[in-house]
C-alpha cells in the first residue's frame, strides 16, 4: 500500500510539472515565423528533460508545500496520577488532568502563510531563470552546430572550385609538354636540304643553315622548358591549397563533435543521438528598437521579480516580529477524579471536578522583539540594493547583446556586398586563366578571399542569432522579429 501511494504521489508530480512547463512553453513560445519547429521540438524537450530543470522545480514544489505549514500549535496535554490517593474534601483524589490549547495573536497565521507563499514565488522566478538559461543554452549550441556545418560546406564548396583549377593547370602544364617536343622534331628537318642551297645560303649569309637555326631553336626549347616547369609549380601550389583545406574541413567535423554532446547532454539523452539540422540560417530583422527591448526586460527578468517577492517576503516577516510582541492567548479545562472518602462510617464526596481555564503569554522582553523589527529592515534595504544591482547588470548585458546584434547586422550588410564583387571578379578571373592571360596566384587569392568573405558571413549570422538569444533570455521572452529576404 505504502509503495502504491509513492506510486500516484509521482504520477501526480509529473503530471504537475508537464503541466506547468506545457503553460510556460506556451507563454514564452517563439513566432513560428522566428524559431524553426526542430528548435521549438528541442526546447520542449529540455524543458521536461533537463534534471537541473527538474530539481528547480521540485524546490518549488517544496516551498508550495510549507504555505499549508503554519496552523495552531498542538494542544498540552498534562496528566498527574497519584500513586496515593490524596485526601481533600471533595474525597480522595487519584488523578489531575489538564488539557491547554494556545491561540497566537490575530492574524498572525495568515501573515505567516503568505510570507511563506512570497517565499515559494522566490524559488518559483528562481525556477523560471534556470529555465531561461536552459533555453538560451540550448539555442546558442544549436546556433554553433549550424555555423560550423555550414562552414563545412562552404570549404568543401571551395575545394570543388580548387579542385577545378587543378585540372586547369594540368591540361596547361599538358599543352606546354607537347610544345616542348616540337622544336627537336624542326632542327632534324635542315639536315635533310641539298649542298646546293647550303652552298648558296653559305655565299649569301657567310653561316650554315645550323648555325644560322641554331640560336631560335634553343631559345624556343628554353621557353618551353620554363613554360612546363611553370605549370607544374601550378599544380603543386593548388595542391597544397587542397591538403591545407581539406585539413581545415577535418578540423571542423572534429570541433562538431563536442557540440553534440553538449546539445544532447542538455537534453538529458544519449550523447550518441542524432541531431538533424537546416542546411543554414536566414537574415532575421528586429521589430522593436533598444528602448522597447530594455522595457520588456525590466517588466519580464525573472530576477527582478524575484527580488520584488522577497521584498514582499520581507514586509509579512516585519509584520509577523510585531505580532510576536503580542501576548498568546490559550484555553483549557482541568479535569480532576475524585473516589468517596469514608469518614465517621459513611462515604463523603467522591464527585469529579471539571475546571476551565485560561492562560496569556506576557511579552515583557522588548529587546528581541525590536531586533527581529531591525533586521528585517535592514534585510529589505539588502533586497532592494541587490535589486538595483541586478538592473544594472541586466542593462550592461542588454547593452552588450545589442551592440552585438547592430554589428552583426552591419557586417551581413558588408560581407554580403563584398561576396557578389568578389564572384564577379572570379568569373573574369578564371576566364582570363584558362586563355593563359592571368597568373594563377591572383585567381587564388581572390578564392581565398571569398571563401573568407563566406565564412565571415557565417559568422555574422551566428552572431545575429546568439545576441538575439541572449536578449530574449534576458526578457525572458521572445521578441517580433522577421525574415529578411535574400
Amino acid at each position: 500500500m505504502k509503495d502504491q501511494i509513492t506510486s500516484w504521489s509521482s504520477q501526480i508530480y509529473q503530471i504537475r510539472f508537464m503541466t506547468l512547463v506545457g503553460l510556460l512553453l506556451l507563454f514564452f513560445s517563439f513566432p513560428k515565423e522566428a524559431k524553426s519547429q526542430t528548435l521549438d521540438d528541442y526546447l520542449i524537450q529540455a524543458a521536461e528533460n533537463n534534471p537541473g530543470l527538474r530539481a528547480s522545480y521540485a524546490r518549488y514544489e517544496a516551498s508550495m508545500e510549507r504555505i499549508n505549514q503554519p496552523s495552531l500549535p498542538d494542544p498540552e496535554l498534562q496528566a498527574g496520577i497519584f500513586l496515593k490517593p490524596m485526601e481533600r474534601f471533595m474525597g480522595n483524589q487519584s488523578a489531575d488532568l489538564r488539557v491547554m490549547q494556545m491561540f497566537p495573536w490575530f492574524g498572525m497565521i495568515s501573515t505567516q502563510k503568505e510570507e511563506l507563499g512570497q517565499m515559494a514565488q522566490v524559488d518559483y522566478q528562481l525556477f523560471l531563470e534556470q529555465k531561461n538559461q536552459l533555453f538560451y543554452q540550448v539555442k546558442s549550441t544549436w546556433y554553433e552546430l549550424i555555423r560550423l556545418q555550414e562552414e563545412i560546406f562552404i570549404s568543401e564548396e571551395n575545394l570543388n572550385y580548387l579542385e577545378k583549377y587543378k585540372r586547369l593547370a594540368l591540361i596547361k602544364y599538358q599543352v606546354g609538354q607537347s610544345n616542348s617536343s616540337s622544336p627537336t622534331e624542326m632542327a632534324e628537318k635542315p639536315v635533310a636540304t641539298s649542298s646546293a642551297s647550303q652552298s648558296s645560303m653559305e655565299t649569301m649569309g657567310g653561316k650554315t643553315s645550323d648555325e644560322s637555326m641554331a640560336k631560335p631553336q634553343s631559345e624556343v626549347m628554353a621557353s618551353s622548358q620554363m613554360s612546363s616547369a611553370e605549370g607544374m609549380n601550378q599544380v603543386l601550389q593548388i595542391q597544397i591549397e587542397i591538403e591545407e583545406l581539406e585539413n581545415q574541413i577535418e578540423q571542423l567535423t572534429a570541433d562538431l563533435e563536442p557540440l553534440q554532446i553538449k546539445f544532447n547532454q542538455l537534453l538529458n539523452r544519449e550523447q550518441e543521438a542524432k541531431i538533424p539540422l537546416p542546411e543554414e540560417l536566414e537574415t532575421v530583422k528586429l521589430n522593436l528598437d533598444r528602448k522597447q527591448v530594455l522595457d520588456s526586460i525590466y517588466r519580464n527578468n525573472p530576477m527582478i521579480s524575484m527580488y520584488d517577492a522577497e521584498l514582499s517576503a520581507l514586509d509579512q516577516q516585519a509584520k509577523m516580529a510585531k505580532l510576536e510582541g503580542k501576548p498568546m492567548l490559550g484555553a483549557g479545562v482541568n479535569y480532576m477524579l475524585f473516589s468517596p472518602r469514608p469518614e465517621s462510617g459513611m462515604q463523603m464526596g467522591g464527585q469529579n471536578m471539571v475546571m476551565p481555564m485560561v492562560s496569556m503569554t506576557l511579552p515583557i522582553y522588548r529587546k528581541k522583539i525590536n531586533s527581529k523589527i531591525k533586521e528585517t529592515e535592514l534585510l529589505k534595504k539588502s533586497a532592494f540594493h541587490r535589486q538595483e544591482e541586478t538592473k544594472n547588470l541586466l542593462a550592461m548585458e542588454w547593452s552588450n547583446a545589442f551592440r552585438n546584434w547592430e554589428n552583426a547586422n552591419r557586417q551581413l550588410e558588408l560581407y554580403e556586398a563584398q561576396i557578389k564583387l568578389v564572384e564577379q571578379q572570379i568569373q573574369l578571373l578564371t576566364t582570363a586563366f584558362s586563355s593563359n592571360s592571368t597568373e594563377l596566384d591572383l585567381v587564388l587569392r581572390t578564392q581565398q578571399r571569398l571563401l573568407e568573405y563566406k565564412l565571415k558571413r557565417v559568422n555574422a549570422i551566428n552572431l545575429q542569432y546568439q545576441s538575439l538569444s541572449m536578449l530574449e533570455m534576458l526578457a525572458a521572452n521572445s521578441l517580433q522579429i522577421q525574415f529578411e529576404s535574400k
